[in-house]
C-alpha cells in the first residue's frame, strides 16, 4: 500500500520537475536569443533573475497542470494499469507542449513587441487574416527556434518514459482511499499556494509587475517572466483597446495630453508623499467643514490642525479602486479604469512621472511600504516607474514591530522613515502607509487610547493620523525639513458611516492636501476646486520648476493657466469623469448617463433630455479621453 501511493507521488514529483527543468531551458533561449534586447550584467545575474522566475514558472505550471495533477493521485484503482499511464502521457504533452510553445514563440515575438505575450494578443490577432503567413514566415526566418522546440519536446519524452509506474492493485481499499484524501488535500493546498505565488496572507497572487521587483533595470522583467505566466493572468483583464472617436487635432485642444510649467525654483525643494491607506475623506473634519454634516466627527485631529497651514482640496477623488491604482494614479498620473493598467498586458513599459522627472533632476528617489517586500505590487511598479531604493519589511528588519498580518505598524515605520530620509538631497520619497486596513487592529498597548466610533475603521485611522504627528515631531528637527513639500492623500476609500459617502462618486472622496514649512512656496488655504490624484504628479512638477513637456491627464493645481479639467475613475463596470458641470458615464462605446456634478449619488440621469451644448461637447471630450488614454497605453506612449 505504501510503495503504490509512494511510487505515484514519487513520478508524478518527477513528471513536474521536468517542466520546471525544460521552462528553465525556455528561458535561457529566450535570454540567448535576445540578449541584446534585454540586458544581463554577467551568468550570475542570469542566475539569480531566472531563480526569481521559478515563482512565476510555478504558477503556470500549476495552471496548465492542475488536472494532470488531479488525474494523477486520484484514488481510482485503475491508476497503475498501462492504459490509464498511457492517457497520462499524452494528456501531459498535449497540454503541456501548446502551452509550452508559447515561450518559444516570444522568443521571436518579443523582437517586435519588447513583452511577453499576454491575452492581448488575440485581440491582435482577431484584426488579422494572414496569421498563417505570418507564422510560416517566422519559421522561415528563425528555423533554429523550431528546431530547438522539437528537439527539446524529443528529449523530455525520453527523461518522461525513463519512470514509470508499475502496474499494481491496492491491496486494503480504506487504507488506500484514505490516505489518498490525506494526499488530496495536501496537494491543492500547495497548487492554491503555487498559483497564488505564496502562502502570505499580505499580498495578492503574483501579477506582471511583481517580477519588477526583482531586477536592476524594467526590461530584465521580461526574463523573470514566462509567457505561459504572461497569457493566462493576462486573461479576462484585457478590455485595453484602440478606438476612434474623434481627431487628433481635438485631442491636442481639449484634452491637452501634454503640458508645461515655466517657474523658476532654487534650491530645488525636497518632496515626501504620504499615501495613506484607506484615508477617506469621510474620516477627516478639515474636509467636510462645508458638508454640513449633523453631528460630524472627525478621527484625525493632527491632519485636521496641519490642514490650517497647508493647502488643501475639499472636492478631491481617488483615480482606482484599490491600493496599487492609487501608487500609478498618484506618482504617474495613470487612473485605473474597469480593468486595472497595472495589472494589464501593457503595465511593464517606461513611464514618465514624478519619479522620473526628480530622477531627471537628480534627485534621490525612494519608496517606503512596511509590508513583506513585494506585497500589493509596490515594489515591482516602484521599479518600473524608476524609484533607486526601495524600504520594506526586509530593510526594516525588526519583526517585532510587525502587525503580524500585514506589515510594520505604521507608528515605528514612519519614524524610521522620518530618520532614513535625507541622506541625499535633494530627494523624492513616498510613503505608503499599512495600519489603517482590515482587520483594523491597532498596537496592544494603545489599545484605549483612541475613542471608539460606529465603524471598525476609526479606530486604525486614529493611530495611523498619530503615527503622521509623531513623524513631523521628529521630521521637524531634521536639517531637510524646512525646504520640504510634503503631500498627503490617501489611495482609495473604505468603510463609510455618513450618507454623503455611501453616494457613487463619493465612494472615491479623498483628503488632497499640500504643505510646506517653507513660505516660499506659498502652499496655504482651502480650494474647493475638484481636484484628483492624477493631480499631484503635474502640481509637483511645476513646483519643482522643471520647465519641460510632461504627459499628464492631470493638471497642476497651484498653476495661473487656465487647464482643462476632467476627474476620472471607474466604477469597475463603467468609466466615470467629471467634466465641467456634468457627470459623464461611459462604457467603452456609448454614453449610458449625465449628471449634474452636484448629483454625486447619480440619481437623475438627464442623457433622456435634449442635450445642451455643454453636454454634448462633454460627450465628445469623454470619449477624445477615452480614445488618447487607450493609445498611449496600448502603443506606450507614456513617456
Amino acid at each position: 500500500m505504501k510503495n503504490l501511493r509512494g511510487q505515484e507521488i514519487f513520478t508524478l514529483v518527477y513528471r513536474l520537475f521536468l517542466v520546471f527543468f525544460f521552462y528553465q531551458m525556455a528561458r535561457l533561449l529566450f535570454w540567448v536569443f535576445n540578449k541584446d534586447l534585454i540586458k544581463v550584467e554577467g551568468l550570475s545575474e542570469y542566475f539569480k533573475l531566472s531563480y526569481y522566475g521559478t515563482a512565476f514558472d510555478t504558477t503556470a505550471i500549476l495552471y496548465v497542470n492542475a488536472v494532470f495533477i488531479l488525474l494523477s493521485i486520484i484514488p481510482i484503482t485503475i491508476n497503475t494499469k498501462k492504459s490509464y499511464q498511457k492517457f497520462l502521457f499524452y494528456w501531459y504533452f498535449i497540454t503541456n507542449g501548446i502551452t509550452y510553445s508559447f515561450n518559444f514563440g516570444d522568443i521571436i515575438y518579443y523582437r517586435f513587441s519588447q513583452a511577453r505575450l499576454t491575452s492581448a494578443a488575440i485581440e491582435v490577432g482577431k484584426n488579422e487574416n494572414n496569421l498563417g503567413r505570418i507564422f510560416w514566415n517566422a519559421l522561415l526566418q528563425h528555423p533554429f527556434v523550431f528546431i530547438w522546440f522539437v528537439i527539446i519536446i524529443f528529449v523530455w519524452i525520453f527523461l518522461y518514459k525513463k519512470v514509470k509506474v508499475q502496474e499494481e492493485k491496492p491491496k486494503q481499499l480504506v487504507s488506500y482511499f484514505i490516505s489518498s484524501i490525506v494526499i488530496l488535500c495536501i496537494t491543492a493546498t500547495l497548487v492554491v499556494g503555487g498559483i497564488r505565488g505564496d502562502f502570505k496572507h499580505s499580498t495578492r497572487p503574483i501579477n506582471l509587475v511583481d517580477a519588477n521587483k526583482h531586477v536592476s533595470n524594467p526590461l530584465q522583467g521580461n526574463l523573470v517572466l514566462n509567457s505561459v505566466f504572461s497569457f493566462f493572468r493576462t486573461l479576462n483583464t484585457n478590455n485595453f483597446k484602440l478606438v476612434h472617436f474623434v481627431d487628433e487635432k481635438f485631442i491636442d485642444k481639449e484634452i491637452q495630453p501634454y503640458k508645461l510649467y515655466n517657474r523658476e525654483v532654487e534650491p530645488k525643494p525636497n518632496v515626501v508623499i504620504f499615501i495613506m491607506e484607506s484615508f477617506g475623506k469621510e474620516y477627516s473634519g478639515a474636509f467636510n467643514k462645508q458638508n454640513n454634516i449633523k453631528d460630524f466627527v472627525s478621527y484625525t485631529p493632527f491632519l485636521d490642525s496641519l490642514a490650517n497651514q497647508s493647502l488643501i482640496f475639499t472636492n478631491a477623488f481617488a483615480n482606482g479602486r484599490q491600493s496599487i491604482h492609487g501608487m500609478s494614479s498618484v506618482l504617474a498620473g495613470i487612473p485605473s479604469l474597469t480593468d486595472a493598467f497595472t495589472s494589464s498586458p501593457y503595465s511593464n513599459q517606461k513611464i514618465q512621472s514624478i519619479v522620473s522627472v526628480c530622477n531627471d533632476l537628480g534627485y534621490d528617489t525612494s519608496f517606503y511600504h512596511g509590508a513583506p517586500n513585494g506585497s500589493m505590487g509596490f515594489q515591482g511598479f516602484g521599479n518600473i516607474l524608476g524609484f533607486k531604493h526601495y524600504f520594506g519589511k526586509t530593510e526594516y528588519n525588526n519583526d517585532n514591530d510587525f502587525d503580524g498580518i500585514w506589515a510594520i505598524w505604521d507608528e515605528p515605520f514612519f519614524q524610521y522613515f522620518a530618520k532614513n530620509l535625507g541622506k541625499k538631497q535633494p530627494f523624492m520619497s513616498t510613503l505608503f502607509s499599512a495600519s489603517s486596513h482590515d482587520p483594523f487592529k491597532v498596537p496592544e498597548k494603545y489599545q484605549n487610547k483612541f475613542k471608539s466610533g460606529p465603524l471598525q475603521i476609526h479606530v486604525p485611522i486614529q493611530y495611523t493620523d498619530y503615527a503622521l504627528k509623531k513623524f513631523f515631531e521628529t521630521a521637524s528637527k531634521q536639517p531637510w525639513y524646512q525646504n520640504t513639500i510634503f503631500v498627503i492623500t490617501a489611495d482609495h476609500t473604505n468603510q463609510t458611516y455618513y450618507p454623503e459617502y455611501q453616494k457613487a462618486m463619493n465612494r472615491f472622496a479623498i483628503p488632497l492636501l499640500f504643505f510646506s514649512p517653507n513660505p516660499k512656496y506659498n502652499l496655504k488655504g482651502v480650494d474647493d476646486r475638484f481636484a484628483q490624484q492624477m493631480d499631484i504628479y503635474p502640481t509637483l512638477v511645476d513646483l519643482l520648476g522643471y520647465n519641460k513637456k510632461i504627459r499628464s491627464w492631470g493638471r497642476s493645481l497651484v498653476s495661473d493657466q487656465n487647464e482643462n479639467y476632467m476627474i476620472v475613475n471607474s466604477d469597475s463596470i463603467q468609466e466615470q469623469l467629471i467634466i465641467g458641470n456634468y457627470i459623464y458615464i461611459f462604457n467603452g462605446k456609448d454614453m449610458t448617463g449625465i449628471y449634474d456634478k452636484t448629483d454625486l449619488g447619480l440619481l437623475k440621469n438627464l442623457i433622456k433630455n435634449n442635450l445642451n451644448a455643454e453636454q454634448k461637447l462633454g460627450i465628445e471630450k469623454t470619449k477624445a479621453w477615452y480614445q488618447d488614454y487607450m493609445d498611449r497605453v496600448i502603443n506606450r506612449k507614456l513617456r
